[in-house]
């Protein structure tokens, strides 16, 4: 698939933001996709997000492969990568096809906003009627109200928390057509996308992570300390600024100790005490600790905290460069790649602004 993922035009665009009206075309798209799949016995897709999704020489949104389940009878699953977890997957940690739901109400919060929203506070933002908070500012004056109400109300029943209210695949088939308005314009003029252009060289960060380099990494990170944390999102709770917020940050001094002797194991630890007591964000936290688990052959949480530093902070290089360090320690190079190249467009950015 050579137009990448709808991360990549979602999150992390060139030009410009991808258009209302191929987002209303993702949406369908994918709605058929996973009616298709029920219809062929294969309900159950784990891991559905943005970066599943790709776009074919017609730059037309297609559902990978990647998600989906085989071998699984009772529908258990292993692992997820996902930020956003469905409730009942939390209980059981089995994926069921109301799960798939659930998950494709997150995909339409990310084509609403324009990033990453948790679920409860989209929920939040759509009981106080504050729309105007949900909504990609690019996209003002691309749709009506009307429409953006409807997209909203079908989030929202998929995020319902009992699985058994969410609508089924092929009632979002029939909830989303309504929506689509006569268009000719192509998908990629839509998606404002580039077309063609060489290939990026990778950085000295990139390497790192295609080589699975993970001194060279832990050098990068430790040099880099808490520079990048400027401007990501920092929740201070200054009512709590107690001795518990003193040992709050106690736990994370310790932890960059401990990082910086390559003391992971105990790096982890401390990190984990920061982050569990959450009155502060920091994704160069998250980036650390994904660092340690992957030093601890750890691949899997080290995915989930650099995915976690992604949602704080979307367009820090570094977490995609993670990921792509965790994917191949995973064995997913396909995916790998496709975050390398990611970090690679986003360090870019970063150094031309700079």
């Amino acid at each position: 698939m050579p137009h990448e993922t709808l991360a990549k035009h979602l999150f992390h665009w060139e030009t410009q933001p991808m258009k209302w009206a191929m987002r209303l075309r993702v949406a369908l798209y994918l709605a058929e996709a996973l009616e298709y799949c029920t219809s062929k016995g294969r309900a159950l897709y784990h891991d559905l997000n943005a970066y599943r999704i790709v776009f074919d020489d017609d730059a037309n949104p297609r559902l990978s492969c990647f998600g989906l389940m085989k071998n699984s009878r009772d529908g258990k699953s292993y692992s997820t990568n996902l930020a956003f977890t469905p409730p009942e997957y939390l209980r059981t940690g089995r994926v069921t096809p109301e799960s798939v739901t659930y998950s494709f109400g997150t995909l339409l919060l990310d084509l609403l906003s324009g990033k990453h929203i948790p679920p409860s506070h989209a929920l939040d933002l759509i009981r106080d009627r504050n729309l105007q908070m949900l909504t990609d500012s690019c996209l003002e004056g691309q749709f009506s109200n009307d429409d953006g109400t409807e997209l909203v109300r079908l989030a929202s029943r998929c995020l319902q928390y009992e699985p058994r209210e969410r609508p089924n695949p092929r009632s979002l088939v029939t909830a989303l057509i309504p929506l689509q308005k006569e268009t000719e314009e192509p998908s990629h003029v839509l998606m404002g996308m580039p077309q063609g252009g060489p290939a990026m060289p990778l950085t000295p960060l990139g390497e790192a992570c295609l080589r699975m380099d993970l001194t060279a990494i832990h050098e990068i990170l430790e040099d880099l300390a808490y520079k990048d944390d400027e401007g990501a999102a920092t929740e201070l709770s200054f009512h709590m600024w107690t001795s518990q917020m003193q040992d709050t940050l106690n736990s994370k001094k310790k932890g960059d100790v401990a990082f910086r002797h390559k003391e992971f194991k105990t790096a982890i630890d401390y990190y984990t005490q920061f982050i569990d007591v959450g009155t502060m964000v920091s994704p160069t936290v998250y980036a650390r600790r994904s660092l340690s688990h992957l030093m601890s052959d750890m691949p899997q949480e080290a995915l989930d905290d650099a995915v976690q530093a992604q949602v704080i902070s979307p367009i820090w290089h570094i977490t995609s460069y993670l990921q792509a360090s965790a994917l191949f320690a995973l064995g997913r190079e396909n995916e790998a790649h496709i975050a390398l190249k990611e970090g690679s467009v986003l360090e870019e950015k970063k150094n031309v602004t700079s």
